[in-house]
């Protein structure tokens, strides 16, 4: 059966960037805090700056209000508007602009050989998260409002806030319903 939980506001936490140019807040971390293996986080963009070189991460990020260009050492340069998402590894280091100004990046970060998938959307009506064995659902509400449903249980997610979704060996139907904008990450094993 799938579980269904709220990410509860004393488990998020700010800490610095690596390289010390910004501050992140962290949504969620497994399978430990030390050695994580993934890893969640809101981060604050309010300038131009260099981001923290991180070897052997992938990373995926999306712009949450404003686009961002991310410029690589090697000359390469990736741009997203907001909500577009964009992946690349954790070294090199790339250095970003803001050319819509400020903004925050919704991160994920993995560091095993787990697979994950980050889907940044509109939430119009209801869309169905598939629940396959093993799999983790992550939802965060950018803006507006949703609704998780399963199996008979219900979960109300606010702006600004998010919750996990565990589908269990059943294939149960994982309803999320609402209007506003979401960020979804699917993680599973490797």
């Amino acid at each position: 059966m799938p579980i269904l939980a709220a990410v509860p506001a004393p488990a998020l936490r700010d800490e610095p960037w690596a390289n010390g140019a910004g501050r992140t807040t962290v949504l969620a971390v497994g399978p430990d805090v030390p050695d994580w293996h993934w890893r969640l986080s809101i981060a604050v963009v309010d300038q131009p700056c260099a981001f923290s070189a991180l070897p052997g991460v992938r990373r995926w990020m999306t712009p949450l209000d404003g686009g961002i260009e991310l410029s690589f050492p090697d000359g390469r340069i990736l741009r997203a508007p907001r909500l577009g998402v964009l992946e690349f590894a954790g070294d090199p280091a790339p250095t970003c602009t803001l050319p819509d100004g400020p903004t925050r990046d919704f991160n994920l970060m993995l560091r095993s050989q787990q697979t994950a998938r980050l889907l940044a959307r509109p939430l119009v009506g209801t869309m169905v998260l598939l629940p396959e064995i093993a799999v983790r659902w992550f939802v965060h509400v950018v803006a507006g409002g949703a609704r998780l449903t399963t199996m008979g249980e219900m979960l109300d997610i606010a702006q600004g806030c998010s919750a996990w979704v565990e589908a269990g060996a059943a294939r149960e139907r994982i309803a999320l319903d609402g209007a506003g904008e979401v960020v979804l990450v699917r993680l599973a094993p490797a």
